[in-house]
């Protein structure tokens, strides 16, 4: 597993270039992505050797017709309702895949919620901030980004709530 710090960063994804542009503090980290891996969460954690409470998934959902982007440990899933509740929406669905990644930038197990295309409303499961460390989609498949909750949600201007279940 290859490691690079932000300062090492020549160009990188969107989310690389917009953690480093904030002067947030960041690592990458890089594995071989296999196509044939039922989970990309689970994928990452194992190839990185780090707990899959500490590795966060990226969900877009689409609530009362605007898309919202769930941030939630793959351990778990992404509890809708609780997401709807969370923006003040009455109803949520998972968001076309085809929508999700025309809107973020971004391919489908690896979308991050740094850099998007179109920055949406962002909700980040409470539990992030019981770690030191969380782990986010870079913003390509065999690419996380480990940085702390804190900076996730001040970049992404992201609500902490309850929305993950196990």
């Amino acid at each position: 597993m290859a490691k690079k710090t932000r300062k090492q960063q020549p160009g990188g994804t969107p989310a690389t270039v917009a953690l480093a542009a904030a002067g947030v503090e960041f690592t990458v980290h890089s594995y071989d992505h296999d196509p044939s891996h039922p989970s990309y969460g689970e994928e990452a954690a194992e190839a990185m050797g780090v707990s899959p409470d500490r590795v966060f998934k990226t969900l877009v959902a689409d609530v009362d017709g605007a898309l919202v982007v769930g941030v939630v440990p793959v351990a778990g899933s992404l509890d809708l309702k609780a997401l709807a509740t969370a923006v003040g929406g009455k109803r949520a669905a998972m968001a076309d895949p085809t929508l999700a990644e025309r809107t973020t930038g971004y391919v489908r197990g690896g979308i991050s919620p740094v850099g998007q295309r179109k920055k949406l409303r962002t909700v980040v499961d409470e539990s992030a901030s019981s770690h030191a460390t969380i782990c986010v989609s870079a913003g390509r498949r065999g690419l996380e980004v480990e940085l702390t909750a804190d900076d996730l949600a001040r970049l992404t201007e992201a609500i902490l709530a309850p929305i993950a279940r196990a």
